[in-house]
């Protein structure tokens, strides 16, 4: 059963998003993955992201681009963590979709990564940091994760 849901707005954005898929997957968390449009298909996301915890999720991690309502509109919803991921845009680079993530009003969160391709990742290591939290072999599994990328670090520059 999946434990995060991965939603976007269009499947545009998937070229971004599937990078925390595929951290999740590097991982062994069981997601699922939606697009699902805060603007084109309103009906959808409300019954995404008010029934994501019926269904057993823990984390939603959205991502979105442009005017970007999708992760404040899924945490409106719902009372699981949401993680929002910028997806660079064209016109703006993404500053746009980031700058409209990160001002949700007091009361209702959204943790706000970086743009693009970092941010997925990292929302994806979020995600399964959280879950973490109570799950010892999710645990062992992250911490492993950040060792081998440590270990991944040349010490000489040559």
């Amino acid at each position: 059963m999946a434990r995060v849901g991965i939603i976007m707005g269009s499947t545009s954005d998937w070229e971004t998003m599937r990078h925390a898929s595929e951290t999740l997957d590097a991982l062994g968390v069981a997601h699922e993955t939606k697009v699902v449009s805060a603007h084109r298909t309103p009906q959808r996301l409300y019954d995404y992201a008010s029934g994501a915890a019926e269904r057993g999720l823990q984390v939603i991690v959205a991502g979105a681009g442009g005017a970007a309502h999708l992760p404040g509109m899924a945490a409106s919803m719902t009372h699981l963590p949401v993680l929002g991921v910028p997806v660079e845009s064209k016109a703006l680079k993404g500053m746009d979709s980031l700058l409209s993530i990160v001002q949700m009003p007091g009361g209702i969160p959204v943790g706000t990564l970086a743009i693009g391709k970092a941010g997925a990742i990292n929302a994806g290591l979020l995600a399964a940091s959280i879950l973490a939290l109570g799950d010892e072999a999710l645990s062992s599994r992250l911490q492993a994760w950040r060792e081998r990328q440590t270990d991944s670090v040349a010490v000489d520059p040559a």
